[in-house]
């Protein structure tokens, strides 16, 4: 790839070793659409000026959450929390969108999201929460 404004906010986005491994894994096949997600969504949305990079990130987890794209969810949860969201904030995000988006995506968003969390806090030397728990499996008195 060139050194686009787009692949720039990738790598800012997402780390140089995510999108190392990303071009890496590009065939002859889906090259172009690559190159079409870096120019378009990095280059023309994620690096426009009205909303900053927290902001981008948070509503970014939102809509993957809302629409169930789970690949891409675990990699912006990872990413941001790499980049000093907390894992409360993404929480907030998932909560906010189950209003919206139904309650069956936010609960496979929050098993996804609960597990890069857990894998972050273990990175960092923290125990954070089991990452196999189920969000709804407290106990009935409490729902």
């Amino acid at each position: 790839m060139t050194d686009s404004d787009g692949e720039r906010v990738r790598r800012a986005v997402l780390g140089d070793a995510h999108v190392d491994r990303s071009n890496a894994s590009r065939t002859d096949f889906d090259r172009d659409f690559g190159a079409f997600l870096t120019e378009f969504a990095w280059g023309g949305v994620w690096s426009r000026p009205g909303l900053d990079t927290r902001t981008r990130r948070l509503l970014t987890i939102a809509v993957l959450c809302a629409t169930g794209c789970e690949d891409e969810l675990v990699m912006h949860v990872r990413a941001a929390l790499g980049d000093g969201v907390s894992a409360d904030a993404v929480k907030e995000v998932l909560l906010h969108t189950a209003v919206y988006a139904g309650l069956p995506r936010a609960n496979r968003a929050f098993r996804l999201a609960g597990r890069v969390v857990a894998e972050h806090a273990a990175a960092d030397g923290d125990t954070g929460p089991e990452p196999d728990q189920e969000p709804d499996a407290r106990p009935a008195e409490r729902g």
